[in-house]
């Protein structure tokens, strides 16, 4: 079976990755956008300590979590393994004491159903400063220590190489696509036709673009997040665990004395593809709420990812009904890090032929 994986984000890499392990022929096609949501996120996999109620969302993402144990373990087998994953645990605090035993509530009642979570304890805020030292003081957490940390760039790019090695080609090119006689066509930035008997289009927020011309109108639109990264320098971050503080913010660290704070959320912001003032403002604020020891350190970068928000948090993923050979997967949102690689290989399965390991109607576009 010969299959067009278009996008090399974290949905298209996993995609390609599981397909090419599976023994198909497949060529990702790539364009490095300014913006690529992939390239931008820092992420943090951690789907207990969620808000979001929504029973079949959570199930997914509760799932991608789970996944990670085996990523991780096949792409060591593929000799991948420098991707910035560590189970580093994850503090999950409040200044909302009412809002913060919710949260522990909540959490204890997924962990139930969660071994990989590990258990689950209340600290003091002395523990809590202690493991997050830039911590303000006086807040109580819940520490979960299955909680982990990934670079999303160097993930989604690991799992290009391992597909490569599985005998994928890759591609950085545009394409454009056509239907003929009921089946999708894909050509090249050429005009060249491509033959292929799959076509996946997982260019995430660019999606719809690509998808236009065939007249199928895609709910997922551009939602920009404008994420900094600052650096403490001289101080080991390596083992503080992410920080989840019951918000849309959050803050994780790697290796090199850095600390990410994240992120905007600017819908209907399109492919503007500027640091803000409001932006730098609204992120900076928010990380210095949380930690106020982090006033003295170094802004490095702010990179900006453009995230494919569709009309619910639900990923969208599976064939597209009427045009034979044509699939979709996209939708991720602000789950992408925690969903996608897992999303990714249920849909190497829908491709295939296979029977997906979980229900998957309620994502199918």
């Amino acid at each position: 079976m010969r299959v067009i994986v278009i996008g090399g984000g974290m949905f298209g890499a996993s995609a390609a990755y599981q397909l090419a392990r599976s023994g198909a022929e497949v060529t990702i096609i790539d364009h490095v956008h300014p913006g690529k949501a992939t390239m931008a996120g820092a992420g943090i996999v951690c789907p207990w300590a969620t808000k979001i109620d929504d029973p079949e969302w959570y199930e997914m993402y509760a799932a991608g979590g789970r996944f990670y144990d085996q990523l991780v373990a096949m792409l060591a087998e593929d000799g991948e393994t420098e991707f910035g994953y560590r189970k580093v645990g994850a503090l999950v605090t409040s200044s909302d004491a009412a809002e913060l035993r919710s949260a522990g509530e909540r959490i204890a009642r997924r962990v139930k159903t969660a071994p990989e979570a590990g258990d689950v304890r209340l600290l003091t805020p002395k523990e809590a400063q202690g493991m997050f030292p830039v911590l303000r003081e006086g807040l109580e957490a819940y520490f979960i220590p299955g909680g982990a940390r990934v670079d999303a760039r160097l993930l989604s790019a690991a799992m290009v190489r391992a597909a490569v090695k599985h005998g994928a080609q890759y591609r950085n090119d545009y394409v454009t696509l056509e239907v003929a006689n009921g089946r999708v066509r894909c050509r090249d930035g050429k005009g060249q036709h491509l033959e292929a008997d799959e076509v996946v289009v997982a260019a995430g927020a660019w999606a719809s673009q690509i998808l236009e011309p065939l007249g199928i109108t895609h709910p997922v639109k551009p939602q920009k997040g404008q994420i900094i990264h600052l650096r403490l320098a001289g101080v080991a971050t390596a083992q503080w665990p992410v920080l989840l503080p019951m918000t849309s913010h959050y803050m994780l660290t790697f290796d090199d004395s850095r600390v990410v704070v994240g992120a905007t959320r600017e819908d209907d912001s399109g492919f503007d593809y500027r640091v803000t003032a409001a932006g730098q403002a609204e992120v900076l604020a928010a990380g210095m709420e949380i930690a106020p020891g982090l006033v003295n350190a170094e802004i490095i970068e702010t990179r900006i990812g453009f995230r494919p928000a569709g009309p619910t948090t639900k990923p969208i993923f599976g064939r597209i009904p009427g045009i034979e050979g044509l699939s979709v997967g996209n939708g991720l949102g602000a789950g992408g890090i925690s969903i996608g690689p897992f999303a990714g290989k249920l849909l190497a399965d829908i491709v295939s032929g296979r029977t997906p390991e979980m229900p998957v109607a309620a994502y199918a576009p």
